[in-house]
């Protein structure tokens, strides 16, 4: 072995037991909570697109408010705005993980996913304005195909694979980690209505407060989730949408554990609320943005005009190019390097699913187009692109698949034969757990 392969870290190798048993959490959970969101989203375009899609409708722009807070919203912006602020937080404490003690900590670990995610929102974004200049379209939606949908993809890849490498899984939610502070940003930055200074000052007031409270080691939710609920809503009246709330404390729990302590609040509050993350807030917000209306006419809309089209190419064709190349240029010209245990060919099959952009996509594509039939194109632009991309990905994958299981196979006949256990065999048995 070289020196310079020596220097090399290795990315995603085994890492020790208790991140193992948190990325085998988070799997088990937004599994689950995929295919929950997949039936909601099915539930939703059936329910729109029959005699009861009146019904649909009303339920979905039903109003109702709290005076106290300033607040008068539909259901839809209810779970937009609101519910998803707590699928936020989640993906703050995960990133904040990954950040203290998980695959982030390190800029040798960080660069391969770091730049594999980065390049997984540039190129998408490039493939829309390209599309949209050369057809004459607008440019507005430049970000919604930039988003992977982590539960949708993790739920595709559990269901089609049992013999792949528990690594691959690893990788797809490190990618998704960096990939959700890409749209947490993007969200922040570009997407911001005029600002209330004063109600921007004061939800900045109760971060500060939430940080000290941890600093100070106060424990007890009776503090912590009224506060919440009064920085959501100040940062909700202060133009930014709120759901930078839900990602700013998230980031500020602690995440490391005190003498003593069995759990960190971090770890606390992620144990707790992703499981009403991944199987309640999503899919509610999947329920009442996926409904759209699907005619001939709709779908040929999608690709004939420029701006539906370039979603649709941005994430079968952009995410696939972009993470591809991105992971390949980061093992190529830095010092991490992809795990051995994954192949080139396994790398394209993930960089491919990544092109499921559904929930983060959606709620891009609401708060670029506020047209709404613009935003009836985009979202229908979603649904087929992430379709498009699972059925891509599910040929991959199950190919990849087949190839691993004819491995498994071959190395436990050689078992039976000379009764030693096979490493291989070994670095498969946690493919029902998600243990990497």
């Amino acid at each position: 072995m070289s020196d310079l392969q020596r220097q090399r870290s290795t990315f995603l190798g085994i890492p020790p037991l208790p991140e193992r048993n948190a990325v085998a959490e988070a799997l088990r959970t937004e599994t689950i909570g995929g295919l929950v969101l997949l039936v909601a989203a099915l539930v939703a375009l059936v329910w729109a697109n029959t005699p009861w899609s009146g019904v649909y409708e009303q339920v979905r722009d039903f109003h109702f408010g709290v005076p106290a807070l300033g607040l008068d919203l539909s259901v839809q912006h209810w779970t937009a705005d609101g519910l998803l602020a707590v699928f936020f937080l989640v993906a703050g404490i995960e990133l904040k993980r990954e950040l203290v003690v998980g695959e982030l900590r390190t800029p040798a670990t960080a660069a391969l996913p770091v730049i594999a995610a980065l390049s997984g929102m540039v190129v998408p974004a490039l493939v829309y304005l390209t599309v949209t200049s050369a057809g004459g379209g607008s440019h507005d939606g430049w970000a919604v195909p930039m988003a992977t949908d982590i539960a949708f993809a993790l739920a595709v890849l559990a269901v089609l694979s049992t013999h792949l490498p528990a690594a691959l899984r690893a990788f797809l939610l490190t990618l998704a980690v960096v990939d959700d502070l890409g749209a947490i940003l993007i969200i922040a930055i570009f997407f911001t209505s005029d600002l209330n200074l004063w109600a921007l000052a004061g939800a900045f007031t109760g971060l500060v407060v939430f940080y000290i409270l941890q600093r100070l080691r106060v424990h007890g939710w009776w503090w912590y989730v009224p506060l919440g609920v009064v920085i959501w809503a100040l940062m909700y009246n202060g133009g930014i949408h709120a759901t930078v709330a839900g990602v700013a404390m998230g980031l500020i729990l602690r995440i490391t554990r005190d003498d003593g302590e069995k759990t960190s609040p971090g770890e606390r509050t992620a144990h707790l609320l992703r499981p009403v993350s991944a199987g309640v807030v999503v899919p509610l917000f999947a329920l009442f943005a996926a409904g759209v209306a699907v005619t001939g006419a709709a779908l040929g809309d999608v690709f004939t005009r420029p701006e539906p089209l370039g979603v649709v190419l941005g994430l079968v064709a952009g995410k696939a190019i972009g993470i591809f190349a991105g992971t390949y240029l980061a093992a190529r010209y830095t010092r991490a390097r992809l795990n051995p245990d994954l192949k080139w060919a396994d790398v394209f099959s993930l960089a491919v699913l990544a092109g499921i952009g559904f929930t983060v996509a959606l709620l891009i594509g609401e708060l670029a187009f506020t047209d709404p039939a613009e935003a009836e194109h985009i979202k229908a632009a979603v649904l087929v692109g992430s379709l498009t991309a699972a059925a891509f990905a599910a040929l991959l994958v199950k190919r990849r698949n087949a190839v691993y299981r004819s491995l498994y196979d071959d190395e436990t006949r050689d078992d039976d034969a000379d009764g030693i256990p096979d490493i291989y065999q070994q670095s498969v048995a946690g493919r029902g757990t998600g243990e990497a």
